[in-house]
């Protein structure tokens, strides 16, 4: 007795995908832990829009004419297809300035340069997968804080006996940083700090005691700074939007199953 397939066949106005290459593409689409289909589904909704795309690519008889993407490395003809077919059918929104203008009115602060801080720690290393340690490393980094909030001039000397960072023998001192200059979690403890103060954080690479020295908000950048940014952004989003309008257009006159392309 033949075995029924576990997934159904996928097929676009008429021509069935192979499964072969279905399966090749899913090591290509994580998926959640216990959900191993999610992989296949999301393999096979991609082929078929790619699928899609190349029969729109024909009906417009496009010749395909691949282009080098790097050195050495020349896109297949389906490629090359696909991105002329884009190229010549996705027209975005153009960018108007008064459009940018009022984004840029509506949230200043987004466009603010980066601030910049003058801090110093003392880091516990411990891995965040190491309960032990981790726990260990919390309340080595509470008794110091204790003692600094009583002796706050000891932090240099408690920084060259305790930290586990390089910037022990500065005395915990880390100099001046900016956006992007340490991790996410330690920024926003810097963040969330008031001048003068001294705290406790978590970050990936233990538990720190951190000293903020001082703090220069960045200014809000004049417009004319961003509007190059800006406009990119707004024609990266509407060359997108555009895309998926394509895709929707075309899935709607076609005849797709095994998948769904909404």
């Amino acid at each position: 007795m033949q075995m029924k397939p576990l997934l159904p066949p996928v097929a676009v106005n008429g021509v069935t995908i192979d499964p072969a290459l279905i399966a090749a593409e899913a090591q290509n689409h994580p998926a959640p832990k216990g959900k191993p289909g999610a992989a296949w589904k999301a393999a096979a909704r991609a082929l078929a829009v790619r699928e899609l795309l190349l029969q729109e690519a024909r009906r417009h008889a496009i010749a395909p004419d691949p282009v080098e993407i790097e050195p050495g490395r020349w896109e297949t003809e389906e490629e090359a297809l696909v991105r002329q077919l884009l190229d010549e059918a996705v027209i975005p929104a153009p960018a108007d300035e008064a459009t940018l203008r009022a984004r840029y009115d509506a949230e200043p602060d987004r466009f603010a340069a980066p601030a910049l801080f003058e801090a110093a720690h003392i880091l516990f290393a411990a891995a965040p997968d190491d309960t032990e340690s981790r726990n260990a490393a919390r309340v080595q980094a509470h008794e110091i804080l204790v003692q600094l909030q009583h002796q706050p001039s000891q932090f240099a000397d408690l920084a060259m006996r305790y930290s586990a960072c390089s910037s022990k023998t500065a005395g915990g001192v880390l100099g001046q940083l900016s956006s992007g200059d340490t991790v996410p979690e330690f920024e926003a403890a810097l963040n969330a700090m008031e001048e003068g103060k001294i705290a406790l954080a978590e970050t990936r690479y233990g538990i720190h005691v951190i000293r903020l020295d001082a703090r220069a908000q960045g200014a809000v950048l004049p417009f004319e700074v961003v509007l190059p940014h800006l406009r990119e952004a707004y024609e990266k989003a509407a060359w997108l939007q555009a895309s998926r309008d394509l895709i929707t257009e075309l899935a709607a006159r076609a005849q797709v199953s095994g998948t769904e392309l909404a």
